[in-house]
């Protein structure tokens, strides 16, 4: 692997980016949070402002003017104007491969959980994609919040890596094992397989020496190797999901609000919706990282 911070033999080159990483690391949500105009028409201070938390964080939420404005271009702009292009078409998405996240109490989309208001447990996106379509940045932007809750919390997977590490270096070689973690295969219309089995790892470095992490703290259908290793780093990081860590940000989209991520660990609280505050999220999966991080 060479020089890399994520070299676990390399422990000089780790400790130099570690403080540099945790060095006036953001310990307020309002920190993260850029107010802005439009984010169809990005101005060049807005852009270089949610860059910044992007590069420090890899997250940054903004505050816009587009109220409950509906147009899909919202999303689109803001991700073209960040560098990605490749978008996830996943199973339930739009035609234009947004995915509308609000309640839908019949068809297909009422069994699967973010179309419900329940709460989403702690997770990357795209866990279950195969190696070549890793989900590396995750968009969201806010058309109505709910009545109540729908809560997002979130946590910069580097920092994630940095406490596992200095726990015990060990949890990190578990979770670069690339046969850890296995989401089974999706049985689809008359048994037929409409997506196999994924293994890979939860840590795993890019081509270009960046850090992704692929996870879910779900315990139906999902394998994790069964060793004492596995069961040590999980409950370790389990630990960290469900302190009261100050690197952990909460927020509540509110409409015009958008986040912009590569793929930081996040879940979501329950919500209930009311007859003028109905629930409505545009989220967008890419295949690239936010470009300039």
């Amino acid at each position: 692997m060479g020089a890399s911070p994520f070299n676990l033999k390399d422990d000089e080159t780790y400790l130099r980016w570690r403080d540099r990483k945790l060095r006036n690391y953001p310990q307020k949500i309002e920190e993260l949070l850029v107010e802005i105009n439009d984010p169809r028409r990005l101005k060049k201070n807005e852009f270089e402002a949610l860059l910044k938390r992007c590069r420090k964080t890899n997250m940054a939420f903004y505050a816009g003017s587009t109220g409950t404005d509906q147009d899909p271009e919202i999303p689109f702009s803001i991700g073209r104007r960040f560098g990605v292009f490749g978008l996830n078409k996943n199973l339930l998405a739009d035609e234009n491969s947004l995915t509308s996240l609000k309640l839908h109490e019949d068809g297909i989309k009422q069994h699967y959980i973010p179309y419900t208001t329940k709460n989403i447990n702690w997770h990357t996106d795209g866990y279950y994609n195969p190696p070549n379509e890793q989900i590396y940045s995750m968009m969201l932007h806010s058309v109505q919040e709910a009545a109540s809750g729908g809560v997002n919390s979130l946590l910069d997977h580097e920092v994630a890596y940095i406490k596992l590490r200095d726990e015990n270096p060990e949890y990190i070689h578990t979770f670069m094992n690339p046969e850890v973690l296995s989401i089974p295969p999706r049985i689809g219309e008359q048994g037929i397989v409409a997506r196999r089995t994924e293994t890979g790892p939860v840590f795993s470095i890019t081509a270009t020496g960046k850090l992704h992490m692929r996870f879910t703290i779900r315990k139906k259908n999902v394998i994790w190797t069964d060793n004492s290793q596995t069961k040590a780093a999980l409950c370790a990081l389990r630990k960290i999901l469900t302190s009261d860590s100050p690197y952990i940000f909460k927020l509540q989209l509110e409409s015009g609000m958008g986040l912009l991520s590569n793929n930081v660990l996040h879940n979501r609280s329950a919500f209930g919706n009311d007859s003028d505050n109905v629930r409505h999220l545009y989220r967008s999966r890419y295949f690239e990282r936010i470009k300039g991080t």
